[in-house]
Parts: structure tokens; sequence; C-alpha cells
């Protein structure tokens, strides 16, 4: 489909569950819009995760607007094919004004105001424009990899797929967040030796006192706790995701129980200088305060519990099976252990370069308001903890988008009301520049 020289009221940029949930709502609310995605909806589902890869929320807080999980395992964790399915059915029950296979290459704003968008498709204008892509762009490879022996095969995360891909022998998983210990663990299944490198990244029980941790804290309102309300709200969007996992029903990852099954366990990664590769002395401070993380979660239940008289079974706090015999810092050559393949685990860089408008800070990350740009019509969706932590996930996603839409749709009626522009039908003389675009909707 050409998108040359049209004109809509919104452009969505992204078809993810973000753009197709903002998707959702304008439609509800009759607001002419197209949503633009450059591979096909599900597409990160479908390229960037490994075979075995699932859920680790459970299906129920799979919400998006008009579409909550339509399964008969609310308690289950839904694989990647079954999410790639969820979203083909949540486009297909309301039939989105889609674009697919069209990348958007360039955003900026006029000197009238309109927003121009040049796409591989041609180029268009919108009155406002919502940036649905998500923060997981580029895969994050330290240049440090560039010192490794070019025998040893490397991928990023988002491209590890099996064990059986992997030439034989052990493999060095660097990074501990929910990936590296999930793809930590795949491998481990698999009869692999694995070497991790651990990093900061907390972790949480799977289930605590009879229910899942997540349910606790959904019925806690942590989850509807807007990050404003933190004293340290900027760190708040900068923290790891606790890791757990939802394979076979869902479970604790406990690397502690894996050391003792033979997986070895490292502190940070701090230099590579051909074969021989150090770590810091900082696995049993990392070890340590992933499961803080984890029991003080569990002291917030019990205290939830106490407060409202809810009876729940009582169940003995986490034992720590599996000590480092030295904090130490640990160097070892991948020759003479065997190890033929490492996976980075070690997260995405934002790409927003297309985006020639001003709403950025210094390290990249766009500055708003639960969305809401500097920028008039220019807004975010998709953004870890945008406002809730459930912000980039299918669980809030759509309190997110409900609230952006009022926020278009008010602008909208106030430009109008102003006679700004587009929004009021003004002639096209008065944007010489866009002198082409004779399509003008009064949606």
């Amino acid at each position: 489909m050409s998108l040359d020289r049209t004109h809509r009221a919104v452009a969505v940029v992204g078809g993810g569950q973000a753009g197709l949930s903002m998707s959702w709502h304008l439609r509800q609310h009759g607001v002419d819009h197209v949503v633009i995605e450059r591979h096909r909806v599900g597409y990160e589902w479908r390229d960037r995760r490994w075979d075995s890869f699932c859920l680790v929320t459970p299906n129920w807080q799979c919400q998006l607007p008009g579409f909550g999980y339509p399964g008969d395992d609310p308690d289950g964790f839904m694989v990647g094919a079954d999410v790639v399915d969820y979203l083909e059915q949540y486009a297909a029950s309301f039939d989105p004004p889609l674009v697919e296979g069209t990348a958007v290459t360039r955003l900026r704003r006029t000197p009238s105001g309109v927003f121009e968008l040049v796409t591989t498709a041609g180029t268009c204008t919108a009155d406002q424009v919502v940036v649905a892509t998500g923060p997981y762009h580029d895969p994050a490879v330290p240049r440090i990899a560039e010192r490794l022996p070019g025998d040893v095969t490397q991928l990023h995360s988002s491209r590890y797929r099996n064990p059986e891909r992997l030439p034989a022998g052990a493999v060095l998983v660097v990074g501990s967040g929910q990936s590296g210990c999930q793809i930590a663990e795949d491998l481990h299944l698999a009869g692999r030796r694995v070497h991790l490198a651990v990093g900061g990244a907390p972790r949480a029980a799977r289930r605590y006192r009879g229910r899942d941790t997540l349910a606790w804290l959904d019925e806690m309102g942590h989850y509807a706790k807007g990050v404003d309300e933190f004293a340290d709200a900027d760190q708040v969007r900068l923290r790891a995701n606790h890791y757990m996992t939802g394979r076979d029903g869902g479970r604790d990852i406990d690397l502690r129980a894996f050391a003792t099954e033979g997986m070895r366990l490292h502190g940070r990664l701090t230099g590579v200088n051909g074969s021989v590769v150090t770590f810091g002395d900082d696995l049993k401070t990392n070890l340590d305060n992933a499961d803080a993380v984890a029991e003080g979660i569990k002291d917030a239940i019990d205290r939830y519990l106490a407060t409202t008289g809810i009876e729940a079974p009582v169940e003995d706090r986490y034992t720590p099976v599996w000590q480092p015999t030295d904090d130490g810092a640990t160097t070892i050559d991948l020759a003479a252990e065997g190890i033929t393949a490492v996976v980075w685990s070690t997260g995405f860089h934002r790409d927003h370069r297309w985006i020639e408008v001003p709403v950025f800070d210094g390290r990249g990350y766009p500055t708003h308001d639960r969305g809401v740009t500097g920028c008039p019509g220019l807004y975010f969706i998709g953004l870890p903890w945008q406002y809730t932590w459930g912000s980039g996930r299918f669980a809030g996603v759509a309190r997110d988008a409900g609230h952006l839409v009022e926020r278009i749709t008010a602008t909208r009626r106030a430009r109008i009301a102003e006679g700004v522009g587009w929004l009021a039908g003004t002639p096209t003389e008065t944007y010489p520049e866009l002198d082409w675009c004779t399509s003008r909707t009064a949606a």
C-alpha cells in the first residue's frame, strides 16, 4: 500500500501490542489514523525469541484493550507461537488500518506544525504521531567482544534459537537478566556445559504462599502504582527485570541450584585477552542481592496478608543451596574450558535517529509525562515504566493507550476550536511544502 501524498489525523509508528492498542482506542473514538509497521504483526515475538521461549507473566495478564486472554489456561504461560497467535487474533478482531512491511525512515515537524513521515512506501503527513516502536531496537554487544578469538562463535541473545544450533562444546552466557538466565537454563537442561557471567539483575520467586507471586503483587496494587509515586523515578525506569521463568508451568530460576548441578557461575565479565577471559569479584554480592530482592517481595506479601487477614498457606523461606568458595576475581581460558560459543545477553540500544524532533535527554531517552512529550502532537507508548510496571507489557499498555487517546482527542478539539491547521480544514496554500496533499479528514 502506498502512503505517498496521503494525510492522516494520527500516524502510529509500530504495529506491536502497543501500536495495536493505540489503534483500538483511536478507532473507538472515530479518529482517522494509520498504523505503520516495519515488518508484520508479532515480528518481535517471531524473530527475536528462542525456541523454548514462553512468557514470564501469567496469561491472565494479557489484557489488550477490548481483547483479554482468550484461552483456557489463565494461570499458564504462553509460548512464543501462542503470543503471535494472540496478537494476530487481536488485530483481526477490529481490523486496524495497518500498513505492514513499511519502515519510517524520517520524522520531522514542519514549520506549519504538521508532522512529515518519510517511509519506504512514500512520504505522508499527520497532525499527530504516536511512536510505538518500543525500546529494544539494536542488539547491544560490548566492544570487548571484538577481542575474542575468531574461532569462537558469538551471537546476541536475540539470535539464539536452541542448543543444537551452537557448535559442540561449552557455552559462555554473558548477562543474567531474564533472557540470560533462561538461555543459560535452556542450555543447561540440554546437557551443555554452561558458564554464566552473573550481573546485578534481581530475581523473584515464581510462587509464594499458594499463589503466583505476580498475582499477589497485582492484588496489592503494585502494578497500578505510577512511576511518579517513586522517589527515584529515573532509576526505576533503568532497573533490570526480575528473573524467573514460565517454562514447564512456571518456576523459580535458582542459579545456586544450577551451580550444584555443574553450571559454572562467575562475576561480571571485565576483560578479554584472546582466549583468556576475566570476571569481577562480585559474584557473591550479586547472588546475595538477587536473593534479598526475592525475600523482600515475600516480606511485602506477608505484611499484606497480615494486614488484610487473608488466610494463605505458610511456607519455609528460601535457603541458599550453594555459596561461591572464593569471591575473588576469576580468570578462565576459553580453549582450556572447551568453550566454543558466547551468547551476549546484554540487552539492546535504543535507536531514535530517525526522529528529528528535540524530545530526547542526554542518554537518548524520550522525555515525556505518561507518553506525552514536550512537542505538541508527539507521543510515545510501550516504553518500560512509561507510567506503571505494565506499560511495556500486555498487562498495562491498554491503560497508557487510553490515556494518550484522551490527550490526542483533546488536542484535536482544541485545534479545531482555534481554527488551527489541517484540523480546521485550512487551505493547502497555508502549507506550501505540503501543497500536494489534498486529503483532509475531519474525523
